[in-house]
């Protein structure tokens, strides 16, 4: 394909590498850390063995039936999802649901995301989240449902403990209907507390269960593979 004006005005760099060509080069793709090997079976923390419950979310009352992540959030996706969120780089999407729309099965249920601060939105004018749904729901050939509002102010959850996180979100979300089976997409799963708030707020709203799915998920200790 040949190069558009705008690549040739503004020649792009690989966000992880910094090499010139794609916005995320094959190469940097095929070595973002997949998770594998035993994880938890309610948040996808990987584990030691396979667990049903792990000592990151055991004990919690969660609104979600399980999350699942592709990726762990090392220092290449951190640099990849940033550019993503902070610089507009829009194209990550489409490479965000590739990775996730193979390493993650679907089952049918329609999709819904997780909706940004309204302020946060409006300064960004794009949100990472509802990109990753609507490229998964290409992939996986399902509905994504615009359903969940947020209400404006509150702190960014970088940077705040786990208990400020939970703080921060509670309440913070709200659907005024929802199906009975829905799958709440978000970019990264950092301590769940975003992930159950807005998954409370589809119960409150009828969905009998709600499964969470991110593209990257923080993790402390994780198993990687890399695509072949």
């Amino acid at each position: 394909m040949a190069p558009s004006l705008l690549d040739l005005l503004l020649p792009q760099r690989c966000v992880a590498c910094g090499l010139p060509g794609a916005q995320v080069c094959d190469s940097c793709v095929g070595a973002l850390p997949r998770l594998g090997g035993p994880r938890c079976e309610r948040c996808c923390a990987p584990t030691a063995w396979p667990v049903r419950r792990c000592r990151e979310c055991g004990g919690r009352r969660l609104a979600f039936a399980r999350a699942r992540s592709a990726v762990a959030y090392d220092e290449s996706v951190r640099r990849l999802v940033q550019a993503w969120k902070e610089r507009g780089l829009r194209r990550l999407s489409s490479a965000a649901a590739a990775v996730t729309a193979e390493a993650l099965e679907h089952g049918g249920e329609p999709l819904v995301f997780v909706p940004p601060d309204p302020e946060r939105g409006r300064r960004r004018g794009h949100h990472a989240a509802e990109a990753l749904a609507r490229e998964l729901g290409l992939h996986w050939d399902v509905a994504v449902l615009d359903i969940l509002g947020r209400r404006s102010g509150g702190a960014r959850q970088r940077g705040l403990t786990l208990a400020e996180r939970r703080a921060n979100v509670r309440g913070a979300f709200w659907a005024s209907s929802s199906p009975p089976l829905v799958l709440l997409v978000d970019d990264v799963y950092t301590t769940g507390a975003t992930a159950n708030a807005a998954a409370s707020a589809l119960r409150r709203a009828g969905a009998r269960r709600v499964e969470v799915v991110t593209f990257a998920r923080a993790v402390r200790g994780y198993t990687v593979t890399t695509k072949a």
